[in-house]
């Protein structure tokens, strides 16, 4: 899956920036990044969401433990990867029909009560989250990202910097370089972790010379 961002719904980070310009090899536009995206998986769908947006899926090679999936709902979009240990109660915590709601819109209800009853802590929504995934969700009635992995990182999340300014998350490795076990919203401002809600993450500059040249740990 691949979600791509413009400048004017989330700022990357300065140390996301300072990464990108150190990489040996040139960056791709974001337009460019998506058309690699649907011409290396011929099953894929795209959805641009006005000016700024792009979201991408396929089923192309996904897990059968991880299954990916996208939906749309009140104007908020959500792409979602893996699986909900946990479903069955959540249906029944959020209301949702039984045979209905799968996890992407169990992930919509979720963010909306993040939403609708703030201050309510992102990293306690996501913290009922039991199972391994990675999703991207975007509020375009707000222009709010919400991105997640699990606490484990099970399902891997990627995100980089285009040579455009936009900022990219991904499932692809080869495309963007790690980050797991972490949330981030555009309300918040910037990554936080699950276990250390209050803690800044950091980029610290890889040891090899990779795509984007840093990770990100808590500190």
């Amino acid at each position: 899956m691949l979600g791509v961002f413009s400048s004017s719904i989330v700022e990357p980070p300065e140390e996301l920036v300072a990464a990108g310009c150190r990489t040996p090899s040139p960056k791709i536009t974001a337009a460019a990044l998506v058309k690699r995206f649907l011409a290396g998986n011929p099953s894929a769908v795209s959805t641009q969401v006005g000016d700024h947006v792009q979201l991408a899926y396929t089923h192309h090679n996904q897990s059968p433990l991880h299954p990916r999936s996208f939906g749309v709902k009140d104007e908020i979009f959500c792409l979602f990867e893996g699986a909900l240990d946990n479903l069955g109660s959540l249906k029944q915590q959020y209301g949702l029909p039984g045979k209905s709601a799968n996890e992407e819109v169990l992930v919509i209800e979720a963010y909306k009560t993040l939403r609708d009853r703030a201050p309510y802590p992102p990293n306690h929504v996501v913290g009922h989250l039991l199972g391994n995934f990675a999703f991207i969700v975007f509020d375009n009635s707000t222009s709010t990202l919400f991105v997640a992995t699990d606490q484990f990182g099970k399902v891997p999340l990627y995100w980089g910097i285009t040579a455009d300014g936009y900022v990219a998350f991904a499932d692809d490795a080869d495309l963007l370089n790690a980050v797991f076990g972490c949330f981030y919203s555009t309300a918040v401002g910037e990554l936080r972790s699950y276990e250390h809600p209050k803690n800044k993450i950091t980029a610290v500059p890889a040891t090899e010379e990779e795509i984007w040249g840093a990770k990100f740990m808590v500190t």
